[in-house]
């Protein structure tokens, strides 16, 4: 792969804000990193399409690739899916159009984003995907850059042992089948619970459904009532991250339930640490997404220097509880 001078790339990832009108001519690297193409943009530019914007772990995403691209030269467009693949797909493609230099994606579904990654692997623009991955062998990603969810799925189910303690008891799981990273999530978590109940039968922790969170407070909610409908018994709730979390704490709440079952939530987000604070959450495996930001901002800038980049890039979790929380002068007092 050659090396391309910084006059002659225009580096786009798919992004977070809204795009700008069509500028002149210019000529960016393709997928491949060996043929030229021509590019819509006079000014090299990151665009970033993230999952969802009411996230705050998405927009410290979006605000590290912004911040830490700007620091290169570098212009950035930031959209957001707001969970509907159909409107992200529409993104890719506008930016497709523009002929932007690379694209960086937080798919909203895993499988479905793969058939526009193609249309832009055909455009000979290359895609990086952060914290959200693609699950189409057919789509090429030059890198994926992300939390290792699976060793944080694995925290997550030592931290539901940790907070049930020897009487084990009946759980739910709050899901989001959609994203690649909860998927790996749940995993996880559903090795740990599986190895301590084989050690430790009399203490067995039964997962006794899994409910479709996708990520949102409402939905969490909603499962966590249906659930407590089912299973007046429930002993505790593992949802796949902060929002779900949360709203599974409210459902709790209206239920006179909240002191009875343990949450395990996963992000770290402020909400999700002021909550793991005042004992409304019992732990979290927490992210990093600034991490997450900077290190995609290195990885575009290495591959069009021409050097090798990883396939894949995890950075692993902490897991958070209250004495964590106590600690911590970023969560209010």
């Amino acid at each position: 792969m050659r090396r391309f001078s910084r006059t002659l790339l225009l580096l786009t990832v798919v992004s977070l804000a809204g795009c700008g009108g069509e500028p002149a001519p210019s000529t960016v690297a393709n997928g491949d990193g060996k043929t030229p193409a021509k590019a819509g943009a006079t000014k090299e530019t990151i665009a970033v399409s993230v999952l969802t914007l009411t996230n705050p772990h998405f927009k410290v995403i979006a605000d590290t690739i912004t911040a830490e691209a700007a620091k290169h030269g570098y212009d950035t467009i930031i959209t957001s899916g707001e969970n509907d693949v159909a409107k992200q797909q529409s993104q890719v493609k506008d930016f497709i159009v523009k002929r932007v230099a690379a694209i960086v994606l937080c798919p909203c579904d895993a499988r479905a984003i793969g058939p526009v990654i193609r249309e832009a692997n055909g455009a000979s623009i290359p895609v990086f995907t952060t914290d959200l991955g693609c699950l189409d062998p057919s789509a090429k990603v030059i890198s994926h850059i992300a939390t290792d969810n699976l060793a944080g799925g694995r925290q997550a189910g030592e931290a539901m042992i940790e907070a049930l303690g020897e009487a084990g008891g009946k759980i739910v799981v709050l899901d989001f089948k959609a994203a690649e990273s909860c998927i790996l999530r749940v995993k996880g978590f559903k090795e740990v619970i599986e190895a301590h109940n084989a050690k430790t039968p009399a203490g067995k922790i039964e997962i006794v459904s899994e409910l479709p969170g996708d990520g949102a407070k409402e939905k969490g909610f909603k499962a966590t009532e249906d659930a407590l409908q089912a299973h007046g018994d429930l002993v505790g709730v593992f949802a796949i991250n902060d929002p779900s979390a949360l709203g599974a704490r409210a459902a709790l709440e209206k239920a006179g339930k909240a002191d009875r079952v343990k949450i395990i939530g996963f992000d770290g987000a402020p909400e999700g640490k002021q909550a793991i604070r005042d004992g409304k959450i019992y732990a979290d495996p927490i992210q990093f997404p600034d991490q997450m930001g900077s290190m995609t901002v290195d990885s575009i800038l290495k591959y069009f220097e021409g050097a090798e980049v990883p396939k894949e890039q995890l950075i692993p979790t902490a897991l958070y509880r209250q004495a964590d929380a106590l600690k911590d002068p970023t969560v209010p007092k």
